[in-house]
């Protein structure tokens, strides 16, 4: 079975990570089936289009994408995609995310990740297709026990947040079906912070609302949509005083699940595994908003504000597993993951929304 043979479905394909594997998967020659929910990512505006992340991921590659709206909570429609299509295998980033907002809204979390999850391996399960790539995450590991963080960390589900248990059960869901079933081949791809865009600017993240993750909220301060970026304490044990994170490019990240394809495809290898996916690195948060600085020529209002409860002094991974067996490693460093960022951000201020509506500026 060659790559341009193999049908790869993808769940949650019009979102930011999404794209951006649908994206290495067409310039891989892989065929790609599409379905997005439109929950956490922009709806395309006409019947029978593409929504517009895909759209320029089309206009990217010139490889046709056959796409559909579904819910993965609407076992029906999605029964009828694979019936539309010969799958070989799912690449599975549907799902809401974000710590603060599952402690605020568990159920939606655990409907949307956990029985959408359990309807879509039901579904495969009936079209036998066993072979999956999960997005999962780092949160599950919650806050360090010991750095760099290997797959063998301690998930204490007592101490994450509802977004991340409802990977951690997902996980356990498809360790139990690979004890069941010999057939199944799974992987979980557990990513750190990825962050940037597609180097040609086209493709890239805008969150619904105001940016939780560093990079996109000092580019939306950069642009005027945001008053200042707030820097929860100066006082911990890194370099600068300020919190390190893994941050990963999201090229870097998405480049992996074609290695990841390998495994499941080209190799012996059945069950269940996990992989870190992160740059291995660890980078400040004052280190980050000065290279931004650097990179986008302005000025980031920052404001040092006190601790939030809980939050870790460094996390950052080892990805030598991943190295190891999938042959993979981040290859971009901060200065890239900016200059990307910010490419996409200046050039698309309004996201994907050509109308050109203005977002809010909050004061």
């Amino acid at each position: 079975m060659t790559s341009n043979t193999i049908t790869v479905l993808v769940t949650g394909a019009a979102g930011y990570i999404g794209c951006h594997v649908v994206l290495e998967l067409l310039q891989s020659e892989y065929d790609i089936v599409a379905i997005d929910s439109f929950i956490t990512s922009q709806k395309t505006e006409r019947k029978g289009s593409l929504p517009p992340s895909l759209e320029r991921v089309h206009k990217l590659t010139n490889r046709p994408i056959s796409f559909h709206m579904v819910d993965l909570l609407d076992s029906g429609t999605l029964t009828s995609v694979f019936k539309q299509h010969k799958i070989d295998c799912v690449i599975h980033c549907a799902g809401v995310k974000g710590v603060r907002e599952s402690y605020e809204s568990p159920l939606k979390f655990y409907q949307n990740n956990l029985e959408g999850t359990i309807n879509l391996l039901n579904v495969m399960e009936e079209a036998r297709v066993r072979k999956i790539l999960f997005a999962s995450t780092c949160t599950m590991y919650g806050n360090p026990e010991y750095l760099p963080m290997d797959e063998r960390h301690p998930v204490m589900i007592s101490r994450i947040s509802p977004y991340s248990r409802t990977k951690v059960f997902c996980e356990e869901i498809l360790k139990d079906i690979c004890s069941s079933n010999k057939e199944w081949k799974v992987l979980s791809l557990r990513y750190f912070n990825p962050v940037g865009s597609h180097e040609s600017g086209m493709i890239g993240e805008y969150p619904n609302g105001v940016p939780s993750i560093l990079i996109p909220l000092a580019c939306f301060v950069a642009l005027g949509l945001q008053p200042e970026v707030q820097i929860f304490g100066n006082d911990f044990e890194t370099r600068d005083g300020t919190a390190m994170r893994d941050y990963v490019h999201i090229s870097d990240l998405a480049s992996c699940h074609l290695n990841a394809l390998n495994k499941l495809f080209y190799s012996n290898f059945s069950g269940w595994k996990a992989y870190n996916l992160g740059s291995g690195k660890g980078y400040t948060v004052t280190e980050v908003i000065e290279t931004l600085e650097k990179t986008s020529g302005k000025i980031i209002s920052k404001r040092i504000v006190p601790r939030r409860s809980g939050d870790a002094v460094a996390s950052y991974a080892d990805i030598t597993l991943a190295e190891k067996e999938l042959g993979w490693k981040a290859e971009r460093g901060l200065e890239k993951m900016c200059q990307d960022a910010w490419r996409w951000h200046s050039q698309n201020p309004n996201g994907y929304d050509l109308k050109g509506k203005q977002r809010y500026i909050s004061g």
